[in-house]
């Protein structure tokens, strides 16, 4: 057995290794000595950077991908129990693991951080693998988006300290026993399933009951749901709880957000004393998630002088307020929100960057159940742009539910006042933004699907 390898992981077969999650834990297990294995539905960058640190990816799903040898299977809760692979699997007796599982096993004998939250979760995680690497630690991390500067979503380190983003769309994040754990904030999203609030504080209040003994919640005092969750988990025991925020009751207290065009600076008061650093990403959400990652890092026995310092080194995750480029004197930035809460705040972001431009919105609604529960809200966070385009909604793992279109989020949207134009062919929204736009706007292509692909489409019509 390769070291640092658990027996079941030394010749894994990862059904969607191209995903940001499985891909991220194939990574990791290539460097650590794994041979890894997998298939996904098309070629990408990722199956390239897989390959080229060894491992073998496969495109389409059939049964022959699987090696008899395999010592197992790899899935999360998207695949379906009738994928090829899997079914094979059954066949062989390979044992099946979720990938929260094969996760929570890389993280054995070292100091997890595991970062959870109804958003912010692929930024927090971030800040802190590049802070923690810029002061020399060399972290492990598993990120759910590939950071600007390195280019990749996770990698294997010597250090002690594992940083992981904890999903908790599945209960998955039950799966992990972190010696800090962070909760940015608790909102009912995910609505297959989760039915109610009280759903989600019960699920929230397992992982957080998973903490190690003497470990720490990192928790907000602003956000309502993450209030509630702390009120609610005070009395464990054996838990140390440190909230951050701007209110006044927080430990570690937000004194001053000033956004500086596409950059922040902050202040926060800490043990008494004032600390100021800058968050090189827009937009007071942002901001509170750098000062989250403080307080996970201090929780650590890190000195909160440097890690304020190496926070400043962090410079974005790919599709989260990501600049694609500028062409004929208009600016095209991705954005991966998907949720009105993450609507508003990219939005209002992106206001304060540039207040006297015009914003231009591409939206693509993420699954049917969202646009069912959220539809209304999601059309009312599009009023914040001067004008929006909305496409269908990208359906991921769902089947279509009668009736629900992205119809529920335009007439929301118009209803607030906002400029709304339907576009249900994804393939002549480069022309139609060409033609809005003007020199000086900001176009903004937001949604967690492929959405992202029309970025570079815009601009090479703005160029033509």
């Amino acid at each position: 057995m390769a070291p640092g390898i658990p027996s079941a992981m030394e010749r894994p077969h990862f059904i969607g290794i191209g995903g940001a999650g499985m891909s991220g834990i194939a990574k990791i297990l290539t460097r650590r000595g794994a041979k890894v294995a997998g298939s996904d539905s098309k070629e990408s960058a990722t199956a390239d950077a897989l390959r080229a640190l060894g491992a073998t990816v496969h495109i389409g799903h059939t049964a022959g991908h699987l090696a008899d040898d395999a010592t197992c299977v790899v899935v999360s809760s998207a695949i379906r129990a009738d994928n090829p692979e899997l079914v094979r699997a059954g066949d062989l007796a390979i044992p099946v693991v979720h990938r929260s599982d094969a996760l929570a096993s890389l993280m054995e004998g070292l100091r997890p951080i595991a970062v959870a939250g109804t958003h912010g979760k692929t930024t927090t995680t971030s800040m802190l693998a590049v802070a923690l690497t810029e002061l020399g630690l060399d972290p492990s991390y598993a990120i759910g988006g590939d950071l600007a500067g390195p280019g990749t979503n996770a990698t294997h380190g010597e250090g002690a300290i594992f940083v992981a983003e904890a999903d908790e769309s599945d209960r998955s994040f039950h799966k992990y026993d972190p010696e800090v754990a962070i909760v940015l904030n608790v909102e009912l999203d995910h609505h297959a399933n989760y039915a109610s609030m009280d759903e989600i504080y019960d699920s929230f209040e397992t992982f957080v009951g998973k903490v190690v003994p003497d470990g720490t919640l990192v928790v907000s005092a602003d956000q309502a749901g993450a209030v509630e969750l702390t009120r609610r988990v005070r009395d464990l025991s054996a838990l140390k709880v440190v909230t951050y925020g701007e209110s006044a009751s927080a430990d570690v207290r937000v004194h001053k957000i000033t956004q500086r065009g596409l950059t922040s600076e902050v202040t926060v008061v800490l043990n008494g004393k004032y600390l100021t650093f800058t968050v090189s990403v827009p937009g007071r959400h942002y901001a509170l998630n750098a000062v989250a990652a403080l307080a996970a890092g201090v929780a650590l026995g890190i000195p909160a002088h440097n890690l304020a310092s190496a926070l400043g080194k962090y410079t974005g995750v790919k599709r989260r307020l990501q600049l694609k480029g500028e062409a004929a004197g208009v600016q095209v930035i991705d954005s991966y929100a998907h949720h009105p809460t993450e609507m508003t705040a990219d939005l209002e972001a992106m206001r304060g960057a540039a207040s006297d431009a015009r914003l231009l919105v591409v939206f693509q609604p993420h699954l049917f159940s969202r646009t069912q529960e959220l539809g209304t809200e999601m059309g009312q966070a599009l009023a914040l742009a001067d004008a929006s385009v909305v496409l269908d909604i990208y359906p991921a793992r769902e089947d279509p539910i009668p009736g629900i279109t992205s119809t529920l989020i335009i007439d929301a949207a118009q209803a607030a006042g906002a400029d709304v134009t339907a576009v249900h062919d994804k393939a002549t929204v480069p022309e139609v933004i060409a033609g809005m736009a003007k020199p000086g706007d900001l176009v903004l292509t937001m949604g967690a699907g492929d959405v992202t692909d029309l970025g570079p489409q815009i601009l090479d019509h703005l160029s033509s």
